[in-house]
């Protein structure tokens, strides 16, 4: 099964042009308007939390469990063509994996796979699948269930 987050993509670009145009309109109105300096700080303050919060939360998710490896991919959504500095990437074999487990924080979802190294060691890698829907994070949610399932056959039957 593959499954990614790609139509959010659009949104997340409109967000941010969004933001940039109000933080110069913001900028222009209260340049000609000095009467209040103070509160024309906690309102750039305010837009910069915001700017930073959609940058955190807006990551690309890619889910592929087709073949014999499993692969999760987190990007960053902006300039990834370019610079893909925000990468977090998971390839493994299917037989690896031990266990996941969704969180759903207030306003931000995350997806923590734990992986089997080949020394014996439990690794857990953490996702950000925010931006995911709903319907898509079930789905993937019941494809890592069938997939421990599968596993969980494999070393009964040896």
């Amino acid at each position: 099964m593959r499954t990614d987050n790609r139509a959010v993509k659009n949104s997340i670009i409109s967000i941010y042009f969004i933001l940039l145009v109000a933080a110069i309109l913001l900028a222009t109105v209260f340049n000609t308007y000095d009467d209040f300096p103070v509160s024309s700080m906690y309102v750039f303050l305010a837009l910069f939390v915001v700017v930073v919060l959609v940058h955190f939360l807006a990551r690309y998710f890619e889910y592929d469990s087709d073949g014999p490896k499993l692969i999760l991919t987190n990007r960053g959504l902006i300039l990834t063509d370019f610079i893909n500095y925000r990468q977090h990437r998971a390839e493994f074999a299917k037989e690896k994996l031990v266990n996941y487990k969704a969180h759903n924080y207030l306003i931000y979802k995350t997806l923590v796979v734990s992986i089997k190294h080949s020394n014996g060691k439990i690794v857990k890698e953490s996702f950000n699948v925010t931006l995911l829907k709903r319907k898509k994070l079930r789905y993937v949610k019941q494809s890592l269930k069938r997939i421990l399932k599968e596993n969980l056959k494999h070393k009964e039957g040896q």
